[in-house]
């Protein structure tokens, strides 16, 4: 299953009903925190149950420190005893990053870049835009090339035998098809050849094609354009015209870096002020602070080197934004269930001191009356 396909598949849809691809992501990530809503649930009560565990797991820690066997085995009894796992927290972050990977492989694709790469929203220029892009043009018939460029296929290639196009006709790997023949030499033509062994066909539909018609990409500047492609031997072949790539640097992109980094640094200033232990190590709490802090400088700088695409970002960002706002409800919906049970404990302790003082009662009743007679 080509889950890259059903993820741009998908985002399509999502664009057809709101309008446009940036207001499809942000839906995509709306869509995916309202499916992890159970677990952020179940993160923040783990954490909450933390708080509340945390004076006797120190305990456990401090008595047993000279002995670390024995200070595991408590711990896990102590877990055990209290139904609580110290990694339920963690499996939020776990489901996220998958999703993150292929969110990331699907707008750096050839079939999201031919399909909307050049799709704009609000400030965004283009959604497959990273930092530092190439100032080649797409569609223009010339690629902006560098010396050790490579090029794949969208995988909807059409092939001709004649003027006649062959249906069904499929490359088996379109990422790898294509290969450069010869060095590449930037303002001059670059030599293309896709084998026809590539193709998931029958051999005497293979003796027939004459030509092809392909979207090929430059896998380094991700520059498309539309490729006619012509039978030699056993490969369709094709020459085309190149120019020295310059490479642009793209602020707008540059600017949704840095409002990844704000909006990161407050969702993690809120999940500390939120869930903020209680009686914790001093130690402990200082080093939750600096990592706090630390985080979204240090993930915000790799940005600035790893090339992320501009709608990769724009996920990000509405991602943080609905973390701080589930953070806020879910916290407000677990005080409001601890309020329940602590009003229903003391109910309980009052109706059982009730029954209590109303047994004592009657059986002083009785004592006074058996005396009387």
């Amino acid at each position: 299953m080509d889950f890259t396909t059903l993820t741009i598949d998908f985002l399509k849809q999502l664009s057809n009903i709101f309008g446009s691809y940036g207001l499809g992501i942000i839906a995509l990530t709306v869509i995916i925190r309202l499916a992890m809503w159970p677990l952020n649930v179940s993160q923040q009560r783990s954490m909450k149950t933390m708080q509340l565990l945390q004076p006797k797991m120190k305990a456990i820690q401090d008595r047993y420190k000279n002995n670390p066997q024995m200070m595991q085995q408590k711990m896990m009894e102590f877990y055990k005893e209290h139904k609580f796992n110290p990694m339920a927290g963690c499996l939020p972050l776990l489901i996220q990053m998958p999703i993150f990977i292929l969110l990331y492989s699907s707008l750096m694709s050839p079939q999201f870049i031919s399909m909307a790469g050049q799709s704009n929203f609000l400030f965004i220029n283009r959604l497959d835009a990273t930092l530092k892009g190439n100032a080649g043009i797409s569609n223009d018939g010339k690629f902006s090339v560098g010396q050790r460029d490579t090029f794949s296929l969208n995988k909807n290639i059409k092939v001709y035998v004649g003027d006649k196009e062959l249906e069904n006709a499929k490359l088996s790997n379109p990422r790898n098809a294509v290969k450069v023949q010869g060095d590449i030499v930037p303002g001059e033509p670059v030599d293309l050849k896709i084998s026809l062994d590539d193709f998931d066909l029958k051999f005497s539909q293979l003796a027939q094609i004459t030509s092809a018609e392909a979207t090929v990409t430059d896998n380094n500047t991700r520059e498309i354009e539309k490729i006619k492609f012509t039978k030699q031997g056993d490969n369709l072949v094709a020459s085309v015209p190149t120019s020295a790539t310059k490479s642009s640097f793209n602020y707008d992109v540059l600017l949704l870096v840095v409002i990844f980094g704000a909006t990161m640094f407050l969702t993690q200033k809120i999940m500390m002020a939120t869930n903020k232990m209680q009686q914790a190590d001093p130690t402990q709490e200082a080093m939750q602070k600096t990592l706090g802090t630390m985080m979204p400088v240090m993930l915000t700088a790799t940005f600035l080197f790893i090339p992320i695409p501009a709608g990769v970002l724009l996920y990000l960002i509405a991602s943080n934004v609905i973390q701080v706002a589930q953070t806020l409800i879910i916290n407000k919906q677990l005080d409001v269930e601890e309020e329940r049970k602590h009003k229903s404990g003391v109910v309980s302790a009052q109706d059982s001191f009730a029954s209590s003082a109303k047994k004592v009662e009657a059986k002083e009743i009785k004592n006074i009356e058996s005396d009387k007679e």
